[in-house]
């Protein structure tokens, strides 16, 4: 055996340099490709990815790791995990069938929703939740994962597939039609996956990176059981070798289950918990191997190449160079392609960076400093060193001001001093709105004409005068078709941001923007995650105008609407030279400024989303109270200060709310609405039985899917709704902003809406009048 320490990726983003994937899926979806055009379009993604790796000299190259919509969604379809609804029998082609699960579909001879989605632990990728019916059985079902092994071997690179693994893919699914925890169909799930590994055997694999990212959790008895029988049975498939993946966190005592896992390998994530290698170096047997994650995979900074050939030579000193890799810490799925492709970032800051094909590089050094020693390549060292002292030395990150506001905070600030009950019978009659008041959740279709006006004026094409005057005539008009719909409560549809975070962030301090710092968020939505390098303020106010215009325009109440402290810090790369805490509190005052000059501006209703409230969730519930404590004092920091008059909404949308409840409650926000039309209501019963008093607007139709739904499912999810909550509680709106789609779909979704809450207020409230309840 080599002596040599060898290199990996975990996994490397899906969508292209230039988002080819979004572009070629939507193309798919619109019928201007067909679907052998579109496969062939990602088999040129893959082979790109696959040379772009080999070049930089990774021995163990991911495959597998593409997807056209979702890796777990794929292993459902692996294993034959496709609910009834799904089988369309000759109707369609598998592909779409695939599809519809993530999308759901319409047509003349289906109608189905898709599955429910939620973040893939702590980030902002978004999965399919695999559903299992009663009786559940598995089954061998698609050739994906070996066709694509062998699409590499074709090309003479040899890869280590990718596989979800099998305890981690039944805890994160649901069983929908029996009582039973998914892992009760461990024992009818195995024989399946020793099915996968004996063919990717016969096709020439020799290694399987199998995640189970899982053992990053709090665990209970059951599960490690599970992963002890779970593995004893991929044991089957001896001339596989097996490398248990984990990542995000910590194993912590699940460590001591691992180490008894006839396993060839562990890989574990040393940059977000570096803490774990002496526990790892002690109880991981030196005749197997490690992989040890020293590249972040989730942020853009440059590595400390010092720092982390430190670690590596740590694992060599106790363990020797034999049967070591050095390895990105996750899929590279989180970080954007290639920084080669930004020509337009300060040259200061961008020294400070690295994108995936960048930390392709970082891993290269890395191995190659342990196998042929440092001054082989001393001048990357050098040269990343002058780079992170180029960082720490810059007056870019520092505002002493911001500093000094941020430490004179008083100990009380953030809590509003009227409880919320008496909020309410205040806000009732200043709003005068009616019962099940319907609303959406800010944005509008960003149409093709409404992102080239924004281009042309970028670009100089048309003036700033102009720009603003078209933005106008379509807010107008989107007021006045909001007001002949019939709803309640309107918005200005944001025609003018182009991001929910980024729009905010170019108007703050602190804050840098990417031309292609692309991320997938699910399917073929792509996020540009602003970066967060310095001390973060409010040059001006950033909404009030186009607020206070909208509001111009009717008698109606329009909604201010603002993205929260903690989903501008999420969905943002962050620095990491100070707590994120701090960071979040610097956001949280200038939105603070930014609410207080809405309410001047005569606005009554202020969203404030925080859909990423709960995707910083820690994954260890032994650090979840650090965590909720300052993530909601943020929160309120930004919207406790207005008059009690003054209704405070925010959103969350697509996470399990449960472990959260009493913080969601902490942030008293008078009206709260969230994503429910995929998971059928359920979540309800979470805030029923926490008592939840505050008013919730539980989304009656899912906008990430194309369908329209009918006047009867929305009634019939209100019904279900009322029979849980309050009729005084309840408001009635999409789950989600309406960005994304089209205005095809919007309209008679809309329209359909408000209809099902005025026969749903007519049928079920019959005595009652349409003001306000008591």
């Amino acid at each position: 055996m080599s002596n040599k320490v060898q290199s990996a990726v975990l996994g490397f983003p899906r969508i292209g340099a230039n988002r080819q994937l979004k572009k070629a899926l939507e193309a798919y979806w619109k019928k201007e490709i067909d679907a052998e055009t579109l496969q062939e379009q990602a088999k040129d993604l893959r082979a790109r990815n696959w040379r772009l790796q080999a070049d930089a000299g990774i021995d163990h190259i991911p495959s597998n790791d593409f997807s056209l919509y979702d890796h777990v969604l794929d292993t459902s379809v692996l294993l034959g995990a496709i609910p009834a609804r799904y089988q369309f029998a000759k109707q369609i082609s598998p592909l779409d069938a695939y599809f519809a699960m993530g999308r759901g579909r319409q047509s003349d001879t289906t109608d189905v929703v898709a599955l429910e989605m939620t973040k893939w632990f702590d980030t902002n990728y978004h999965y399919l939740v695999p559903e299992f019916e009663k009786d559940q059985q598995f089954a061998l079902s698609s050739a994906k994962i070996v066709d694509e092994f062998l699409e590499a071997k074709a090309l003479k690179i040899h890869t280590r597939p990718v596989l979800l693994g099998p305890v981690s893919y039944l805890l994160l699914g649901k069983s929908k039609d029996s009582n039973d925890k998914p892992l009760a169909l461990l024992a009818s799930l195995i024989p399946v996956y020793v099915e996968i590994l004996t063919r990717l055997k016969d096709a020439g694999a020799d290694w399987v990176q199998i995640d189970e990212p899982c053992l990053v959790l709090d665990l209970d008895q059951d599960a490690l059981v599970a992963y002890r029988s779970a593995y004893n049975g991929l044991a089957m498939v001896p001339e596989i070798h097996l490398l248990l993946t984990t990542y995000f966190g910590w194993l912590g005592s699940n460590l001591e289950t691992i180490v008894a896992l006839p396993v060839a390998g562990l890989h574990i994530d040393l940059a977000r918990a570096p803490g774990q290698l002496d526990d790892v170096l002690t109880l991981w047997p030196k005749d197997r191997w490690l992989s040890i994650g020293v590249v972040d995979g989730r942020n853009i900074w440059k590595n400390d190449l010092d720092a982390s050939l430190g670690l590596v030579e740590k694992v060599i000193a106790a363990r020797g160079s034999q049967r070591l890799i050095v390895a990105s810490s996750c899929s590279l799925l989180h970080s954007p392609v290639d920084l080669a492709a930004e020509t337009k970032l300060d040259a200061e800051l961008k020294s400070w960076l690295a994108f995936a094909a960048q930390k392709l590089g970082e891993i290269a050094i890395l191995t190659q400093a342990a196998n042929d020693g440092r001054a082989t390549v001393q001048s990357a060292f050098d040269q990343n060193q002058r780079d992170l002292a180029s960082r720490r030395r810059s007056e870019k990150r520092s505002k002493p001001a911001v500093q000094q506001r941020l430490r004179s905070v008083a100990a009380g600030e953030g809590t509003r001093p009227t409880p919320f009950a008496q909020r309410r019978l205040i806000q009732q009659k200043a709003l005068q709105l009616p019962v099940l008041p319907t609303t959406t959740i800010g944005s509008f279709p960003q149409t093709a004409d409404i992102r080239a006006l924004r281009a042309h004026f970028k670009n100089g094409t048309i003036s700033a005068h102009d720009y603003e005057t078209s933005l106008r005539a379509r807010t107008a008009e989107l007021i006045r078709w909001q007001e002949k719909v019939g709803l309640d409560v309107l918005v200005h549809g944001e025609y003018e941001r182009t991001d929910m975070v980024e729009y905010f962030g170019e108007q703050l301090s602190g804050f840098a923007f990417t031309q292609n710092g692309w991320v997938q968020s699910y399917g073929s939505r792509c996020v540009k995650p602003p970066i967060i390098f310095g001390d973060v303020e409010r040059r001006s106010a950033m909404t009030v105008e186009w607020s206070a215009y909208a509001q111009s325009l009717t008698t109606r109440l329009v909604k201010g609407m603002l993205t929260g402290p903690v989903t501008i810090l999420q969905w943002s790369f962050v620095r990491d030279d100070q707590p994120r805490s701090q960071t979040c509190a610097q956001i949280a005052l200038a939105l603070h400024d930014e609410v207080l000059d809405l309410e001047k501006a005569g606005i009554r209703i202020i969203q404030i989303d925080e859909p990423a409230l709960r995707e910083g969730l820690p994954l260890r519930a032994s650090e979840w109270p650090a965590y909720l404590a300052w993530s909601t004092k943020a929160f309120r920091l930004s919207a406790a200060s207005v008059q009690d008059a003054t209704q405070i909404h925010t959103h969350m949308c697509y996470a399990e709310f449960s472990d959260i409840i009493d913080a969601i409650a902490s942030l008293d926000a008078d009206v709260i609405s969230f994503e429910t039309s995929r998971s059928d209501m359920e979540l309800l019963d979470t805030f029923a039985q926490h008592a939840y008093t505050a008013e919730i607007g539980p989304g009656l139709y899912d906008i990430h899917s194309p369908r329209t739904p009918s006047v009867e499912e929305m009634t019939g999810l209100l019904r279900k709704a009322l029979g849980v909550l309050n009729a005084n509680q309840v408001w009635v709106n999409p789950d989600c902003g309406l960005k994304t789609r089209s205005w095809a779909e919007v309209e008679p979704a809309l329209i359909n809406m408000v209809e099902a809450a005025r026969q749903v207020r007519a049928d079920w409230l019959p005595e009652r009048q349409f003001g306000r309840c008591p």
